[in-house]
C-alpha cells in the first residue's frame, strides 16, 4: 500500500492564540478564523496568554490590550525579552493614540482598534502569516532593520541610506517604520492614516500622500520607476524592496 501524502507546511492550519475576555468577541472571531482556515485557542487573562505562548508555540498571536491579571501590551514585553519572536497583533481602544505608538514601539506586528471589523483581522493576520512563511522573521520585533541600502534603528528612531542619515520629520519617519515592517503589503491611505496620525486626528489622507512624498524625495525614489514605494491607483502604496532584520 502506498503511504499517504505527508502534509506539507502550507497544508497544516496555522495556530492563532486568542487572548480576550470579552466572550461576545471570542464567540464572533473563533467561527470566522476556523471558517478562514486557522486553528484557534482561546484564553481569557493575560496570564494564560503567556503560559499558552511559550508551552504551545502558535504561528500567531491576537492579544487585547485590556485584560485580566496581565495587559496584553505587558504579555508582548515578556514574550519579547525572552526572546519569542511570535507574530503579534494587539488590539487597542480607539482614539488611545499612546496606545498605538507603544504598541509598535514594544514590538507589535500590528494592530487594529476596537471595535473592528472582524475580516480586517483576518486580512491582517494572513499578510503576517504570508511574512513568516516566506522565513522572514516578525519584523516588528526587530530592533534594526536593512533593506538594500536603508537601514532603520528602530530603537533610536534613525534611518540611514547607504553613509547618508535621512532627516524626516516624526510624521515620515513613523510612516518609513510601517511600510518598512510591511513589505510587500497594500496599504491604504486609510489604513496608514489611523496607523501614523490616528481616527482622532484631523488629517485628510492628503496627508499621506504628502508625506509619501517626503519619503520619496529623501530615498531620491522616482513613482514613476519606484524602487521604495509604490503607488498602486485608486487604493494606497506598496513598499518594495526585500526587509531583514540586523539586531
Amino acid at each position: 500500500m502506498a503511504d499517504s501524502p505527508r502534509a506539507s507546511p502550507s497544508d497544516i492550519a496555522p495556530v492563532v492564540l486568542l487572548a480576550d475576555d470579552d466572550a461576545a468577541v471570542t464567540g464572533q472571531l473563533v467561527p470566522l478564523l476556523e471558517r478562514s482556515g486557522f486553528t484557534v485557542r482561546v484564553v481569557a487573562d493575560g496570564e494564560a496568554a503567556l503560559l499558552a505562548a511559550e508551552r504551545e508555540s502558535p504561528d500567531l498571536i491576537v492579544l487585547d490590550v485590556l485584560m485580566p491579571k496581565m495587559d496584553g501590551r505587558e504579555v508582548l514585553r515578556r514574550l519579547r525579552r525572552a526572546g519569542l519572536a511570535y507574530p503579534v497583533l494587539l488590539l487597542t481602544q480607539v482614539g488611545e493614540s499612546t496606545e498605538r505608538a507603544m504598541a509598535l514601539e514594544e514590538g507589535a506586528d500590528d494592530y487594529l482598534n476596537k471595535p473592528f471589523d472582524p475580516y480586517e483581522l483576518v486580512a491582517r493576520l494572513r499578510a503576517v502569516l504570508r511574512r513568516s512563511r516566506r522565513g522572514l522573521p516578525a519584523l516588528g520585533a526587530a530592533g534594526q532593520v536593512r533593506a538594500g541600502q536603508l537601514r532603520l534603528d528602530r530603537v533610536a528612531r534613525r534611518a540611514w541610506l547607504a553613509d547618508r542619515e535621512l532627516l524626516l520629520t516624526p510624521k515620515a519617519a513613523l510612516l518609513l517604520d510601517y511600510l518598512v515592517t510591511h513589505p510587500d503589503e497594500l496599504l491604504s491611505r486609510e489604513r496608514l492614516l489611523e496607523v501614523v496620525w490616528g481616527w482622532d486626528a484631523i488629517s485628510g489622507t492628503r496627508a499621506v500622500d504628502n508625506r509619501i512624498a517626503e519619503l520619496r524625495r529623501v530615498l531620491a525614489d522616482d513613482a514613476a520607476q519606484p524602487r521604495w514605494i509604490e503607488t498602486v491607483p485608486g487604493q494606497g502604496y506598496r513598499f518594495l524592496a526585500e526587509v531583514v532584520t540586523i539586531g
